[in-house]
């Protein structure tokens, strides 16, 4: 694992760059979406819930198998796939008695694989 350098570098001088900082202020989303996107991404904070995203790029699978695959009890995963439900990062489908969860889309997968590949790096 790489070593983390806790003392950042900072600039000798005190200088305000106006002309990149109104670049800055004109491009930044608002407060509400920057939130949004923090909370997305405390999503996939949790070792369960990406467990339960890789078993769900194989297969639909029902909180049944999930259980069986993960070995934790049904109660455990329904709580972490309403969490993930909530976020629009899985959907599920009724099939009789049982109800069958899947990636919501491929934005799902895009955004794992971005994060293996910066792990990787």
């Amino acid at each position: 694992m790489n070593k983390i350098d806790l003392n950042a570098e900072c600039c000798d001088c005190n200088e305000v760059h106006e002309d990149l900082l109104k670049i800055v202020n004109e491009t930044m989303p608002e407060e509400n979406e920057l939130y949004d996107l923090a909370e997305l991404f405390k999503v996939f904070g949790d070792s369960t819930r990406i467990r339960i995203l890789f078993v769900l790029f194989e297969a639909e699978v029902c909180v049944c198998d999930l259980a069986e695959v993960l070995n934790m009890t049904q109660s455990a995963i329904s709580h972490q796939l309403q969490i993930l439900k909530q976020n629009k990062l899985v959907k599920s489908r009724r099939e009789g008695k049982s109800i069958f969860y899947s990636l919501a889309d491929d934005h799902v997968r895009t955004i794992i694989a971005q994060g293996q590949e910066h792990i990787e790096e």
